[in-house]
């Protein structure tokens, strides 16, 4: 994990995300406690527990963005689940220990891919020395000095010389094009044979057993040289990794480190009306029950092992229109000390989530279009403009938040998009977005209610 102050935490994501600065602290603040707790001593940090999160707010204001984006600052293991998910099937859907399943399987894709880095140079090595072999079948074969004319002495040196020609032109690339034969072993992988029979859900030891059922297949293809070197250095990492290291690290982090964003946690409330005996309420009310152990901290198991939730971070999200904090189970409640209620979007926040963040949809959409060899910019009152509309659409029509600025933009720059091509054809390299361009594209709609519901 990163070693960042909150201050330091906050303006990376001041980078991506307007506004929201309390939700933003207070997810900077259990980043850096998690590092704090890392330098206690063993017995004192067994006892400090996360401070899970509960943040409030309507949809398309950054909840889901701030998660998202702290687990790539941190470098942590993240899953995102809905608590939806958990209604579908029955009264439970599915299992909600899965999700501590997914994040481990998170972790262990990430150790793994940082363990390859480490021996990426030996791999490849080996990868290339493997490469030398099939182009030049038998050439490792024993000669025996009496078997021909040549002695073997000089058999093996000049064999020798022509291995190391045949490894420098492997080495330069000079050979990538040149044809091979490789055999592939490989194994279906369980998972994927029977996603149909929920095989998630099965216990982790019958899941292990299914899979050392299936036998390993094997196929001849051939292919030119640079795509085999890379099915032969994924084969060669794979034998210098040592797994039971990778297995311990993931589940370290993963109990250390990790962090789960349990999204749309209003839905599995129960609602204000209470006295409901059937219908959907009991299956609310049952994933709040199966949630509570794993946020308050069990053991769940996995096919790598056991891992203890106790100091898994948990961040929840939900619009809350509908049904209130309140109105989930109180000992749930309980595991989410910490409340953050995140503001709807303004006008002036919409010109500055058009202007200010480094992936901003203004500035993707230069990058598409200078793909085609146009060159846009945009007039400030065309922000203001864009901006305005879709603060409008959202006071007229449902307030999705800055969701509501893709749709404007999209419709804004459709006939630009349609046409790009033809325009730089016609030797029209550069374009300005005007006010009254962005007017004349979405003004109609946006005065036509029942228009723009289908529309924006």
């Amino acid at each position: 994990m990163l070693n960042m102050t909150p201050q330091q935490i906050v303006v990376e994501l001041d980078k991506y995300i307007i506004g929201q600065d309390d939700a933003k602290r207070a997810v900077a603040v259990a980043i850096r406690n998690r590092w704090r707790r890392r330098k206690l001593d063993e017995e004192i940090a067994r006892e400090v527990y996360p401070k899970n999160i509960i943040m409030i707010g309507p949809t398309g204001v950054g909840k889901t963005e701030i998660a998202r984006r702290l687990a790539k600052l941190t470098g942590a293991p993240f899953i995102k689940v809905e608590a939806s998910k958990f209604t579908e099937v029955g009264y439970h859907g599915r299992d909600v220990e899965s999700m501590i399943r997914d994040l481990l399987d998170q972790a262990i894709n990430m150790v793994r891919e940082e363990m390859a880095q480490e021996v990426c140079v030996k791999a490849t090595a080996s990868a290339n020395e493997r490469i030398v072999d099939l182009l030049l079948p038998g050439f490792n074969s024993d000669v025996k000095g009496d078997s021909g004319y040549v002695p073997m002495e000089q058999s093996e040196e000049r064999r020798n010389h022509t291995r190391l020609r045949l490894i420098e032109q492997v080495k330069a690339g000079r050979l990538d094009a040149r044809e091979i034969e490789l055999t592939l072993n490989s194994k279906p992988q369980a998972s994927m044979m029977f996603a149909s029979m929920g095989l998630d859900q099965m216990d982790p030891d019958m899941a292990n057993m299914f899979e050392r059922m299936i036998p390993e297949q094997s196929q001849t293809r051939k292919m030119v040289v640079s795509e085999a070197r890379k099915v032969l250095i994924e084969q060669e990492t794979d034998k210098l990794l040592d797994k039971d290291k990778i297995t311990a690290e993931a589940i370290n982090r993963t109990e250390n480190s990790g962090i789960v964003f349990l999204d749309e946690i209003d839905k599995i409330a129960t609602g204000s009306g209470g006295g409901k005996q059937g219908g959907p309420d009991i299956s609310r009310q049952g994933v709040q029950r199966d949630l509570l152990p794993v946020v308050e901290g069990s053991v769940v198991t996995t096919r790598y092992g056991s891992v203890h939730t106790d100091h898994i971070l948990f961040i929840a999200a939900g619009a809350f229109h509908v049904a209130s904090v309140s109105d989930l189970m109180p000992e749930l409640q309980g595991r989410f000390p910490i409340r953050v209620e995140l503001s709807p979007l303004t006008r002036e926040d919409f010109v500055r989530i058009l202007t200010e963040p480094d992936n901003a949809l203004t500035k993707q959409q230069q990058a598409l279009l200078g793909v085609e060899g146009l060159t846009v910019s945009f007039d400030d009152n065309a922000i203001d403009a864009i901006a305005q509309m879709a603060a409008q659409a959202n006071t007229m029509l449902e307030n999705i938040g800055a969701r509501r600025l893709m749709t404007i933009i999209e419709k804004v720059f459709e006939e630009v998009n349609f046409d790009a091509s033809e325009r730089v054809a016609r030797g029209d390299t550069t374009f300005t977005m005007s006010e009254s361009f962005v007017r004349e594209q979405v003004a109609a709609i946006v005065q036509d209610e029942d228009l723009s519901k289908f529309v924006l």
